[in-house]
């Protein structure tokens, strides 16, 4: 099995938050998704979307141990296309449930971008209670920024914490 992977959701596939995907994959080898790249639909009760998505999650949950989600903050919450993978998830908690399953014991960790040190407190939770209810261990959460198109220094040392704590 691989050992991680990181699911990065962000409007742009080439903005900060690219910034900081590109420089986790170089310390932790994790491989990338980029939901941007991909056809997502949101959830729909009757389970009739034809999209990426169940080949995107059955790859995940059957290939990885350790999951990062990455998103930009927007308007003090996860990104949009963030939220609809995250809500997605429960089209395996209804239908072909032994896939949905197989997030129990897996790993989540969160990695936050934005222009400045300046995340609320308050914005890991949907991530952690997420892990919590799908009976994964939450790995923890940092947040990180980019100035002048480039990853200072403290944003790369947390990074590289941040990695040390995923892997093992």
């Amino acid at each position: 099995m691989k050992k991680g992977i990181i699911v990065q959701g962000s409007s742009r596939s080439d903005g900060d938050t690219a910034k900081i995907v590109s420089y986790l994959k170089n310390v932790s080898g994790f491989d990338i998704i980029d939901l941007n790249q991909r056809d997502i639909k949101y959830f729909d009760y009757e389970f009739q979307n034809q999209d990426d998505f169940e080949i995107i999650f059955k790859n995940i949950v059957q290939n990885y141990q350790t999951i990062v989600l990455a998103t930009p903050v927007y308007w003090y919450t996860m990104s949009g296309i963030m939220k609809v993978f995250l809500d997605r998830i429960s089209d395996y908690l209804y239908k072909e449930k032994e896939y949905g399953r197989m997030l129990r014991g897996k790993e989540m960790a969160m990695m936050s971008c934005s222009n400045d040190d300046d995340r609320v407190d308050e914005f890991n939770l949907p991530f952690s209670r997420s892990a919590e209810y799908l009976g994964m261990e939450y790995l923890g959460d940092i947040h990180t920024w980019v100035k002048n198109q480039e990853l200072p220094i403290e944003v790369k040392e947390k990074i590289n914490a941040f990695a040390l704590n995923i892997k093992n």
